[in-house]
């Protein structure tokens, strides 16, 4: 693998130009300082609050009239009632928290023109190294170097400083927290921290915390000086940080953090710096180095702001391949099974009263984090988001009867570690019931991409089956039609002409609930089982709505034709574009719906936030206009919308516009339903050559191909069972019978 290297001339000043390392639990922000180096540090279940369910008594006795209003067009008073009875107690949930940073103070400075900062993808290491100034220069200079990493096997973070001179290194190490806690007496050998979260919003916070460092010197001699272990004199060191909370589930707080630190800590008792990087190394490479990509030269002579600030010139097709492995590996660093699901900004985050929360925005946000881990090849990193599925099942039923006396479970737009589900914030951003139902369509589509394995189906039927429960019991007929709409609902998070955005039936729910409800027969099918809810469920998506387009040539938003009328009409939601992508509703095969959401497009404008931008590189892709999603592409890979490090910049730093743009720029270059394969659909000018190795598509299938000319040249496929199979490309297709674990190769 080429290119997989982010470097710098210089160290971060600011948190978004820090390189991030993450195993999942733990993830870090390293500055890469001189003088002092600060590694910002996160534990991925430590958020504020504790167990708790925001149910308001007053939402089910207030449906009824809620539902009145805006069916007879009255939004604004439906809203403002349901703003004061039925929204969550509280009405904000619980936010994502940093842990703690660490300081590594040292008496020394480089020599001018010799820094250099890096992040290595294929390693998962961030490396900063330099001259010391006054040391000797050219071959008898003393460099200096530090080795930064989320241990994927040792569940530790791993910081190594060596100098290539003996008795180079004096610096003195300590952290701190901004939660409150207390420090425990040591030895030169460690620091420990014990404390516990804050409360939020009449929340009580309940989970315990620890913290622990533990110093390993070569050389030279170590001591304590208070909270500070110093060191003189070493020719290397190696720190080890880690952090625990007493968290277990969303119900549970009765963890021992100092139980789970002494034991990562006894664990790696026996293992040397080496060790502990070639087994991190090894375990990362399982993973990362399934996927390959080459989409021609770029700039890699230059420092990544550098290539960031020209990519929209031309010239640097590889600064694409970058992102796309970039964005692979915030996924391997922020999601991994067993853990948390990345959040809105991965795991990282360094605020006590973070941007949105740091939450689990359901009406997009989470979504699109996830758009990413099938088609890359990393179908593991899913595995926590099903987890969640699997907690609001439970937390969500008991939203569900006493919000809207419903069976099944309810996800609103937003959920946090204690899987609150209730609508949160106001009725114009929160009173949306339809995202427990886009997850279990994502669940039911990461089957596809896995070839529907039957344990995992039958992990996915009660999920599925009880947010076809809820759905059924909420939806209501609409008045003198046969159609049945969802009331109250929103087109996230847009406000319609009527000066609200209550409304009934809009476009993404229709189309959210049909995937849904053939997710549901999908499953039952695949199953050989008769689900009970199988006939009810085909009878409600027959009356759902039809997607509409409106006077101007546009898919409309609402069952109105209110699209040209919103105040804000370039809004950065295209939420009513859900049927194009992530869905596969509009496509080809219906050409008037592709037409008008082309429309719908156009009017609303590719300059968005950053996750917007990445929604709307797929939905060009869709659209099969490459060039058009390789300039939205450019918009991402902009200093306005890409902070330094490659973070999104929303702004502020949102994780989903990395995700989003990675898996845009794979759509461009293969897309699929079952049994169906189409190569470089979207196939920009910028890239008329290239490879791409390892991608996934659905049905259980592995690709790899190369390109000439803007057409492909050699195909081989890898297919988990066996089936018939479709490549399309061009004006050209094949029909191929491929045998499970079999590889087959086409010629184009």
């Amino acid at each position: 693998m080429k290119n997989l290297e982010l470097w710098y001339r210089s160290a971060a000043t600011e948190w978004t130009e820090a390189l991030p390392v993450g195993n999942g639990r733990l993830g870090a922000m390293v500055f890469g300082g001189v003088g002092r180096e600060e590694i910002q540090f996160n534990e991925a279940t430590l958020w504020s609050g504790g167990p708790y369910q925001p149910i308001n008594r007053q939402a089910l006795p207030n449906l009824p009239k809620v539902r009145e209003l805006i069916l007879a067009g009255r939004y604004a008073e439906a809203q403002a009632l349901a703003d004061q009875t039925a929204m969550a107690v509280p009405l904000t949930q619980m936010t994502y928290q940093p842990a703690g940073n660490l300081f590594i103070e040292f008496r020394h400075e480089a020599t001018p023109g010799t820094y250099r900062r890096s992040l290595n993808l294929a390693e998962a290491v961030a490396t900063t190294s330099y001259s010391l100034l006054g040391w000797g220069l050219g071959e008898n200079a003393a460099i200096v170097q530090r080795e930064s990493f989320a241990s994927a096997a040792d569940d530790v973070l791993v910081t190594r400083l060596s100098a290539n001179r003996h008795e180079a290194l004096t610096f003195e190490v300590w952290l701190d927290s901004p939660q409150p806690g207390n420090w425990r007496e040591g030895d030169a050998a460690r620091l420990h921290y014990f404390g516990t979260n804050s409360g939020l919003n009449g929340i009580e916070g309940r989970l315990t915390l620890g913290i622990g460092v533990e110093l390993r010197v070569e050389g030279g001699v170590a001591k304590r000086r208070g909270r500070r272990l110093v060191v003189e004199g070493a020719a290397a060191a190696t720190l080890i940080v880690d952090a625990a909370t007493s968290f277990r589930r969303f119900d549970d707080v009765s963890g021992d953090p100092e139980a789970l630190l002494a034991a990562r800590r006894d664990a790696i008792a026996g293992k040397d710096y080496a060790q502990l990087r070639a087994d991190h190394v090894a375990r990362h490479q399982r993973q990362f180095g399934r996927l390959g990509i080459d989409l021609g030269e770029g700039r890699d002579d230059l420092p990544t702001n550098e290539r960031i600030a020209r990519f929209a010139d031309g010239g640097d097709p590889a600064l694409a391949a970058l992102y796309l492995q970039y964005g692979r590996y915030l996924m391997l660093s922020s999601s991994r099974p067993g853990g948390q699901p990345a959040n809105l900004q991965g795991i990282w985050n360094r605020e006590t009263r973070p941007p949105w929360g740091s939450k689990y925005t359901s009406n997009i946000n989470l979504e699109m984090n996830y758009w990413l881990p099938d088609p890359a090849n990393l179908a593991e990193c899913f595995e926590p988001l099903i987890s969640l599925v699997e907690d609001l099942s439970v937390t969500g039923a008991e939203m569900a009867k006493a919000h809207y006396g419903a069976r099944g479970w309810v996800l609103h737009h937003n959920t946090d570690l204690w899987r609150a589900s209730g609508p949160v914030d106001g009725a114009e951003w929160g009173l949306w019931p339809t995202g427990g139902a886009w997850l279990c369509a994502q669940l039911f589509d990461h089957a596809a991409y896995a070839g529907y394995p039957e344990p995992l189906l039958r992990r996915l039927l009660p999920l599925i089956e009880g947010s076809v429960q809820f759905i059924l019991d909420i939806l209501q007929p609409l008045p003198d039609s046969d159609h049945l709409v969802t009331v109250p609902s929103i087109s996230p998070e847009n406000i319609h002409p009527h000066g609200a955005a209550l409304c009934a039936g809009p476009t993404m729910d229709n189309q959210i609930l049909r995937d849904l409800f053939d997710a549901y027969a999908g499953v039952c099918t695949r199953l050989g089982v008769e689900g009970m809810l199988t006939s009810e469920a085909k009878a409600a998506r027959a009356r759902l709505l039809p997607d509409r387009i409106g006077r101007a040539g546009q898919l409309q938003e609402w069952m109105e034709d209110w699209d040209m009328d919103v105040p804000e009409i370039h809004h950065r939601h295209v939420s009513h574009l859900y049927g194009l992508y992530p869905s596969l509703q509009i496509g080809t095969d219906t050409p008037d719906l592709m037409a008008a959401a082309r429309k719908s497009l156009e009017i609303r404008g590719d300059d968005a936030t950053g996750w917007g931008i990445g929604w709307r590189i797929n939905l060009w892709a869709r659209l099969r206009d490459g060039d058009h999603a390789h300039d939205v592409l450019a918009l991402l890979l902009h200093p306005k919308r890409s902070y330094p490090n490659l973070f999104d910049a929303h702004p502020p730093f949102q994780i989903d516009g990395n995700f989003g743009g990675a898996a845009g720029i794979l759509e461009m270059l293969v897309q699929s339903r079952p049994s169906e394969v189409t190569l470089l659909p979207a196939l920009p000018s910028a890239w008329p050559q290239g490879a791409l190795a390892g991608v996934r598509v659905r049905g259980g299938l592995e690709l790899d191909f190369t390109w000439r000319n803007g057409r492909p040249v050699q195909v081989k496929l890898r297919s988990s069972r066996a089936q018939t199979v479709t490549v399309h490309w061009g004006q050209g297709s094949q029909t191929l019978a491929v045998e499970a674990h079999e590889e087959v190769s086409v010629t184009c």
